[in-house]
């Protein structure tokens, strides 16, 4: 089958994936040309008895528990629809900020219900893919054509509806996931056709492969990233460099902003620079500054490029000094600072969480407990009464008493 887009959105009860549900998806095929293939789904699902809906998420979206279990399906029904089109062979599971929240969704739920949580992101050809560090690549690179709301001076903007309003792009109600959809199509459309090269350059650097080129730590050669996490001040947008492997995550790379003097890195011990990373600006002391690193995943489809692509106008508008980036680059590539920032990285801890639907993220399923998945999902309430289900895996044996009590209480009794 040829390689298509599968644009997605979905609408929640709360802004938590890990423990807040889903209430509404909406998805749409199109080609590699952003032409539509076939109809829309749009599903609700049902709300869970033991899981109380943020009010305040209902009011936004205009969905209610009554009209999600008046209309929805049961959860497990839900994310196997949904399932069944992320896996098609081929397919870029794409949105607007889905890598941060709507992927999130999708793994928690389909975790909760026994299927692999990342099959669907890499088998048969399969990828992901995010549209809005485009809008900001965009913004900050090649602005022309496109209209660029702000929500006031000098603070840009990159909400959905402000985006479609400005460039008089139909989005009929925002928060509704098929008219989000709809708009996020339009937006991407809007970029193919103002900046079709840049277009095409995000769509095929999304690879974790060609990622990680462009991130190659024996190399450590200076790149542009865009990203939410970075300044507004310099929109959105830094000339980094690679310096070290994340110590627990192999898809994470620790870099650095390059506009930040570095000589402060050899002076501090690892246990002050974590200090000055981690801790929120208000709380830092007078005259301190955030140290910037960052650590880039290249599993998650940044938005990287060679920093000579920023131009003296580029240069200008974002506030980036090109030439002192570069001295700063010149003098750590004579260091090697990677056992240090280990052990930054090392001293971060997390609170436990209690619950097993939230620990997606304690470790994968060992392989000898994969065959219970499907077991599991084709089970009737007479197999999950007569046989028993074990997994070597803790937080499965959890996550099967509360599927049998959702959805087959009789299987307890």
């Amino acid at each position: 089958m040829a390689n298509t887009f599968y644009w997605h959105d979905y609408e929640t009860f709360g802004v938590d994936p890990s423990k807040d549900r889903p209430s509404q998806f909406a998805g749409l095929r199109t080609d590699e040309d952003l032409n539509p293939i076939g109809d829309p789904l749009v599903i609700y699902c049902q709300p869970q008895k033991d899981i109380l809906p943020a009010p305040q998420a209902c009011l936004i979206t205009g969905i209610t528990p009554q009209l999600a279990l008046e209309k929805g399906l049961s959860e497990p029904q839900f994310i196997e629809a949904i399932h069944r089109q992320l896996s098609v062979p081929g397919t870029c599971g794409v949105g607007y900020n889905s890598i941060r929240f709507d992927d999130e969704v999708t793994r928690y739920a389909l975790y909760r219900n026994f299927f692999d949580p990342y099959q669907r992101e890499w088998k048969n050809g399969n990828s992901r893919w995010d549209v809005m560090d485009m809008l900001r690549l965009t913004r900050a690179l090649r602005p022309e054509g496109i209209e660029w709301p702000d929500h006031e001076p000098g603070r840009p903007s990159f909400k959905l509806e402000h985006l479609t309003a400005a460039n008089g792009l139909d989005h009929k109600a925002a928060h509704d996931a098929l008219s989000d959809v709809t708009a996020t199509i339009a937006v991407a459309k809007l970029v193919k056709d103002k900046q079709p090269r840049l277009f095409d350059y995000v769509v095929n650097m999304r690879s974790k492969k060609a990622v990680g080129e462009m991130l190659n730590l024996s190399q450590r050669k200076p790149f542009f990233h865009i990203s939410g996490m970075l300044s507004r001040a310099h929109m959105y947008g830094a000339i980094m460099m690679p310096l070290a492997q994340h110590p627990t995550n192999n898809n994470g790379i620790i870099c650095i902003d390059l506009s930040f003097d570095p000589e402060v890195l050899l002076d501090l011990s690892p246990e002050e620079i974590a200090r000055r990373v981690f801790t929120s600006t208000a709380e830092l002391r007078d005259h301190e500054v955030r140290i910037p690193l960052k650590v880039v995943y290249i599993n998650k489809a940044p938005v990287v490029t060679t920093h000579r692509l920023l131009d003296e106008a580029a240069a200008k508008r974002l506030n980036i000094d090109v030439p002192l980036c570069e001295l700063h680059w010149q003098r750590l590539n004579q260091m090697d600072l990677s056992a240090k920032l280990q052990a930054v990285f090392n001293s971060q801890s997390f609170p436990e969480k209690p619950d097993a639907e939230q620990r997606l993220y304690d470790g994968f399923l060992p392989n000898g407990d994969k065959h219970l998945l499907e077991e599991v999902r084709q089970a009737s309430c007479a197999d999950l009464t007569e046989h028993r289900f074990h997994f070597s895996d803790p937080r499965y044996n959890d996550l099967l008493f509360s599927y049998r009590a959702r959805y087959f209480n009789d299987s307890l009794s």
